[in-house]
């Protein structure tokens, strides 16, 4: 079935609309940033590097580390970004710009995101490294695609909304598992996590400046549940949608935080940078083994 032309939009150049970016500029290996900034500094890391784009928030880098060639590409905060994102890094991997129809040989990505997280349990310490085995979307993004639950764990959706007092004006939230490829990965130099992704910063993540909160104590409630032996570990803002789009769509992704602040403890490292490159250069690793 050939895609109409307002379902995806194809650039004069033969980009895609959004990340201006063309099929073959495209690695098997992405990592995800949100900071625009961040995909320079992670470029610093690269050889023989092949081009640099910039469109609004989505900068753009493709390049080689220890051999593997690796995109490096910033994502603006928010999971409705990240479905601009995810949706047409697909299209550059498993559909034909030129006939506009799906591939038959369908290309899985590995895609991970490096982010900044505040932990909201008090054993988490900051500086530390929590990959999100399980994201919990707060966001509402993935009750928007057919057989949502295929790729979702309804059981404990159900326990979760039932400890926390769920607000019934507020989007049901989604719990999905990072690829198991990914989690392999970094199952020995990470934190395993189950990561609220919030859809703001501040009434979503429970804070409080001059308008009062739907939950007000909802960050206890997120701190107290228990489903076996997982908890809610942290906070960040684009994993549940990475999780969810990546599993419906058949790639190998996850998101792997830097801790930066903890909630329980009210404490916080402003000088965070050099943590950051710290994990930059374990997610590097990772993907070049």
């Amino acid at each position: 079935m050939k895609i109409a032309e307002s379902e995806l939009i194809i650039n004069d150049d033969g980009s895609v609309f959004h990340l201006h970016m063309r099929p073959e500029e495209l690695a098997d290996n992405v990592i995800l940033v949100g900071d625009p900034g961040r995909v320079d500094m992670i470029g610093e890391y690269l050889q023989d590097k092949e081009f640099r784009h910039e469109s609004r928030e989505f900068v753009s880098i493709t390049g080689k580390y220890r051999g593997k060639r690796i995109t490096v590409l910033s994502t603006g905060i928010g999971t409705d970004n990240i479905d601009i994102v995810m949706n047409e890094l697909d299209a550059l991997a498993n559909i034909d710009f030129s006939t506009r129809e799906i591939k038959e040989v369908k290309k899985s990505l590995n895609i991970i995101r490096i982010g900044t997280s505040g932990a909201i349990q008090p054993d988490i310490p900051i500086g530390s490294f929590v990959f999100s085995h399980v994201s919990i979307g707060c966001d509402g993004l993935m009750n928007w695609y057919a057989d949502r639950d295929r790729i979702a764990m309804p059981e404990i959706e159900e326990a979760f909304k039932k400890h926390v007092g769920w607000d019934r004006h507020l989007p049901d939230p989604y719990f999905v598992g990072a690829g198991k490829g990914m989690i392999e990965k970094f199952r020995d130099s990470t934190i395993k996590g189950m990561t609220i992704a919030a859809s703001g910063f501040y009434g979503p993540q429970g804070r409080v400046l001059r308008m009062p909160l739907a939950m007000p104590d909802m960050v206890s409630k997120f701190e107290s549940f228990r489903f076996g032996d997982w908890k809610v570990t942290n906070f960040e803002m684009e994993g549940s949608a990475i999780a969810g789009i990546a599993a419906h769509l058949g790639h190998n992704a996850g998101t792997v935080c830097c801790i930066i602040a903890n909630r329980h403890l009210k404490s916080s490292n402003p000088d965070y940078k050099p943590m950051v490159r710290k994990l930059v250069e374990l997610v590097l690793d990772k993907l070049s083994e």
